[in-house]
């Protein structure tokens, strides 16, 4: 059997012990703060840029793209540990530059390693990410060739969604992901958006006026279809297990089965304090005829 690893980035979220439990390796995105800059999960865990985000007087974070050396350092090294096939899951590439890097760094590889490292656009981010790559750490456990797993992340990408709930449209703004007068008018209306992820790309799933409506709502778009797997996400926001357990009852996934995850440095300057919701796997769609 082949010997297959499985890579993503700072941008699933993934902390690094839970990566290590989990057989994945991750690369780090970059976050400034002002002149200090940090590699995610590395130089400043997801508590630590909680902390940073909401002290006083602190400067709006800024992220980066991974660089190529950091994706060819770590690809180099898997095949010197005997790796076989290297499979990245990576963060929507509509959303960073982060793939482009991967790119960059496998086609400086050797002619006959670059085959062997497959490289997938979740079109995603957070725990979409780490859903996908879970799943190719799970295929692999099973024997599938990496071609095979290539296959079937992609089949199953657009099965997963991304609903976060919002305090304020401020932060995606100051990140660039929305535009000024979306953000204004969303803060005019004093809505509590709900964003999702749509073809790799931000947008509004809805714009309840009230935290209770969105909190109703979002419930609702977790649910609905009952979905395989959940993953819940929060920028330390309160009342997260209490929100698992009414989602469990709503949609009838079993409490005991979903993990309440902390969104980490690379994720967090676009959503801000309190952002809470989930990543679901919805069951598959029928392929076409």
């Amino acid at each position: 059997m082949s010997r297959i690893a499985v890579v993503t980035d700072s941008a699933s979220d993934l902390e690094p012990q839970e990566a290590e439990q989990r057989g994945i390796v991750v690369v780090p995105l970059y976050v400034t703060f002002g002149a200090r800059e940090f590699r995610a999960g590395i130089d400043l865990s997801s508590r630590e840029f909680w902390r940073e985000l909401t002290a006083a007087g602190a400067a709006f974070p800024k992220t980066a793209a991974a660089p190529p050396g950091a994706f060819r350092e770590v690809f180099e090294r898997l095949f010197a540990d005997g790796v076989e096939d290297i499979i990245y899951v990576g963060v929507g590439a509509k959303l960073s530059a982060t793939i482009a890097s991967a790119k960059v760094a496998r086609d400086g590889l050797p002619a006959e390693r670059q085959a062997h490292v497959h490289i997938i656009d979740s079109r995603g981010a957070s725990m979409g990410v780490t859903m996908l790559a879970q799943m190719a750490v799970d295929l692999a456990a099973q024997g599938r060739s990496a071609h095979d797993i290539v296959a079937e992340i992609e089949r199953r990408r657009d099965d997963v969604k991304f609903f976060v709930a919002l305090e304020t449209l401020e932060y995606l703004k100051r990140g660039g992901r929305i535009s000024p007068a979306r953000a204004a008018i969303g803060n005019v209306l004093s809505v509590k958006p709900i964003i999702t992820i749509d073809d790799g790309i931000v947008d509004t799933a809805d714009r309840p006026r009230t935290r209770s409506k969105a909190r109703a709502r979002l419930l609702e778009l977790l649910s609905h279809p009952k979905p395989e797997q959940v993953w819940l996400l929060h920028g330390e926001a309160d009342g997260m297990d209490e929100f698992a357990a009414e989602l469990a009852a709503t949609s009838g996934f079993p409490r005991e089965q979903m993990s309440i995850h902390l969104i980490g440095p690379s994720v967090g300057p676009h959503v801000g304090p309190g952002a809470y919701g989930g990543v679901v796997l919805r069951p598959a769609q029928p392929a076409e005829a």
